[in-house]
This record gives C-alpha cells, sequence and structure tokens, in this order.
C-alpha cells in the first residue's frame, strides 16, 4: 500500500483531491498539547468560478494557497490535525480569487464532518458534554451545535395515544417556570412519550388539547402518583380513562408516616436514641418478613434476642408508636394481599392513638380511595417511568446539570433513542 493510501485510509478521507507527499507527518506541541499533524495539499481544475459563475477557461490562473488547520479524529490517543494547504485561484473575469473546497469539511469550517459525526455518535452514550469536547478537540458550545444540527426533531403524533399511560415527574434544571418537569410513558412498553417543563396543571391542559379527542378517548388507564392536579387533568382531558394510583406510592406514604413517627419518639426517648436509630429498618419491615427463630446478639442489647423481639421492646415504649406500628402493618398486608376490604375497613377504623403523620397519610389514602380499588383490580404499575427517571437523574449527575430544559430534554431523547441522526447534516 502506498504512503498516499495507507494515511487515506487510516484518516477516513473520501477526497481523492487530497495529496499526501512524503515526511508529511510530523508532531508539534500546540498551547501545550501534543498533536499529530498531518499535512496535505487540495488542488483540482474548478468546473467554474463560484464568484461570477463563469466555467473553467484560460483565464484562470493559480493564486497561491491558504492553509487550514482542520481538527479530525484522535490517532493512537493523540490529538490530530489535518493541515489541509488549499489552492486558490484568481478569476481573471471578475478579477477575484477564491479558494478550493473539500468534502472534508464544510466551507469556512475548521472541524471535519469524520469528527462531527463521532460526536454526534457519542451524544448517545451516558458522557457530559464537556467531556466529550475534550476528547474531540472541540468546545462544549461546539458539542452543542452538533447536536442541534445532526439530530432530528421530536415528532408527536397528535392521532394517537397508548391504551395506558403513567404520569410521573422529576426535579427539572434551574431555568425551568416549575420545579417539576412532567414525565409521559406508556403504562405498558415503558417507552418514554414526552417530557414536559412544567407539570403544573394549567400547562398539562394546554399541552394535551395537541392531542385530538379520539386519541385522548382511546387512554383506558392512566397510573398516577397521589399528586392531586394529576387528576383534575385526567378528568377533563381524558373521558374514558380509569385512574390507578401506583402500589409503591401508596406503601412509601405510610412508611414515610411510621418513619417520622419513630423519629418523633426517638427524641422523646433518648436513654434508647441509639435504639431507635440502629433498627429502623426492622420497624420498617412487614411482620411476616421478620425473623422469630433466631436468637443472636443485637448491639445496644444485652441479652440474646429475635429480630421481632427487638422490634417489640421498641414499639413497646410508647403507645403512640405502637398503635401507628399496628395500623401500618394492616395497612402493608392489605396492600400485598390486595384485599380492598379489610384497607377499607382499616382506614375507616377510628383510632385516636395514633400519630398525627399517620392520621395525614390515611386522610390522604381515603380521598384516593376510589382510585386505590382500580390499582388492586389492575397491575398495571409506575415502575417503568421510576427507572426511567432514574435514567433521568444519571444523565443529569454526569452533566453537573444543565442550564436549558431545551438542551436537557434533547439530551434525554438521544440517549434513549428516542430521536436518531439526520441522514444528511450540517453543522
Amino acid at each position: 500500500m502506498s504512503n498516499q493510501n495507507y494515511i487515506t485510509e487510516m484518516l477516513e478521507l473520501k477526497d481523492n483531491n487530497v495529496i499526501f507527499k512524503e515526511n508529511c507527518y510530523y508532531k508539534e506541541k500546540i498551547k501545550g498539547i501534543t498533536h499529530k499533524i498531518f499535512e496535505g495539499h487540495l488542488s483540482y481544475k474548478p468546473d467554474f468560478c463560484p464568484k461570477c459563475g463563469v466555467v473553467f477557461d484560460d483565464k484562470f490562473e493559480k493564486h497561491g494557497f491558504i492553509t487550514s488547520n482542520i481538527k479530525i479524529p484522535e490517532v493512537s490517543g493523540y490529538k490530530t490535525i489535518l493541515r489541509l494547504h488549499k489552492q486558490r485561484y484568481l478569476c481573471k473575469h471578475c478579477n477575484k480569487a477564491f479558494t478550493l473546497s473539500s468534502s472534508i469539511t464544510n466551507y469556512g469550517c475548521f472541524i471535519s464532518n469524520n469528527t462531527k459525526h463521532k460526536i454526534a455518535k457519542e451524544l448517545v452514550k451516558k458522557r457530559s458534554e464537556k467531556d466529550i469536547a475534550l476528547d474531540n478537540n472541540v468546545s462544549p458550545n461546539t458539542v452543542e451545535r452538533i447536536m442541534d444540527s445532526y439530530y432530528e426533531t421530536q415528532k408527536l403524533y397528535k392521532h394517537h395515544l397508548p391504551e395506558v399511560l403513567s404520569f410521573d415527574e422529576f426535579k427539572s434544571v434551574k431555568t425551568a417556570d416549575g420545579a417539576m418537569s412532567f414525565h409521559m410513558c406508556d403504562g405498558i412498553t415503558g417507552q418514554t412519550i414526552d417530557i414536559i417543563e412544567d407539570r403544573r396543571l394549567d400547562n398539562l391542559i394546554k399541552y394535551f388539547f395537541y392531542y385530538d379527542y379520539k386519541a385522548r378517548s382511546r387512554v383506558k388507564f392512566i397510573i398516577i402518583d397521589m399528586y392531586s392536579p394529576y387528576v383534575s387533568l385526567i378528568k377533563k382531558m381524558f373521558p374514558n380513562a380509569n385512574i390507578i394510583i401506583d402500589k409503591f406510592h401508596l406503601t412509601q406514604l405510610i412508611s414515610r408516616s411510621l418513619n417520622k413517627t419513630r423519629i418523633m419518639i426517638m427524641k422523646k426517648h433518648k436513654q434508647h436514641h441509639r435504639k431507635f436509630k440502629r433498627y429502623w429498618k426492622l420497624i420498617l419491615k412487614s411482620r411476616d418478613e421478620l425473623d422469630s427463630s433466631k436468637w443472636k446478639k443485637f448491639t445496644c442489647f444485652k441479652h440474646l434476642m429475635t429480630a421481632i423481639d427487638v422490634v417489640d421492646f421498641l414499639i413497646n415504649l410508647d403507645n403512640e408508636l405502637k398503635e401507628t406500628y399496628w395500623i401500618y402493618q394492616d395497612l402493608l398486608y392489605a396492600f400485598k394481599k390486595n384485599d380492598f376490604d379489610l384497607l377499607s375497613k382499616t382506614l375507616n377504623k377510628q383510632n385516636n392513638y395514633i400519630s398525627p403523620y399517620m392520621k395525614t397519610s390515611i386522610k390522604t389514602l381515603l380521598e384516593f380511595l376510589p382510585y386505590i380499588k382500580n390499582t388492586f383490580n389492575n397491575n398495571y404499575h409506575n415502575g417503568f417511568i421510576e427507572g426511567n427517571n432514574n435514567f433521568i437523574k444519571v444523565i443529569k449527575r454526569i452533566a453537573f446539570g444543565f442550564r436549558s430544559f431545551k438542551r436537557f430534554k434533547a439530551r434525554i431523547m438521544i440517549c434513549k433513542g428516542l430521536i436518531k441522526i439526520k441522514k444528511i447534516a450540517n453543522a
């Protein structure tokens, strides 16, 4: 293989007009960083003058060279530059000079198209734009411009919505209108449908008016947490949809109430502070998951005990904690067994001794009781969307946050493969 073919192949250059002579490769320090430099010459007869449009003839004269330092993908871990000497011509018809162009770069650009394609592909990975910029010897702003130009815009189908939808939210960027952004997924496949900057009710109503009535009428189930504006939204915009409360959020609600109760009692019984703090997980566990047969030494206790003994010791220290604990266990059992009658009976049972935290949670559960019944009668859940939200948090954390919601959303959609690279792109 000749030197010309070898370099062309290695650098993946498709312009046959670029010629590499002997000793065209060397190393050079640029801003303190060692670069690999490949020196090439671009020369050919142009078809016409780009200034006046006259076809090439004998009134075209060579007019020296102009040198461009073009950034190309790394070679062997080194930042790499194609130092291209581009032939200039003088057109005697219009007395104007012009420089030959190459398919390696777009006109007036010093970043190769290969580099741009490489950056566009790397945007799919869970990496920060700053890291991608450093690896490709460009600025973070350049990475953003490539993202804007190389990727398609999101396509929404106003005539179609799946039969099962999942609604949730995540913490938005600081510049967003609302603190939380809205996330909508297909409740069966888990695929993200769209992300909205602001989850407030007025904004969501405006957004869903984009979808036609037939598409909204097709929706049969919508899974939500206990954010009350979602209920108002569904009743207004989805005439045939049944509301399902995600079971995880039901369990989370009562678990937090019991834990807050534990902390309150812990502060009250300071002599047992370490015990309450160390064994909080045992208190929150379902009763049937606690071991009652295995005796062992528990820290902070003098005698051999079982896990149930530890829990019973702690809850018996305070009647408020004890009553709250047992109603928590009843609710947990009802959720586990899908026993709506038991749940309803437990929620409506009068108990003046439970903590204010649990009373508030019970009041919330009673408000959503009709929708919780749908939860027990169907197997739909928000597991998919919660996983997607964790994915979003990872992207945000790796990037050390985003200033623009538009870029944040675009990056989420790219990483999840929901928007594709354009076949023809100009950055």
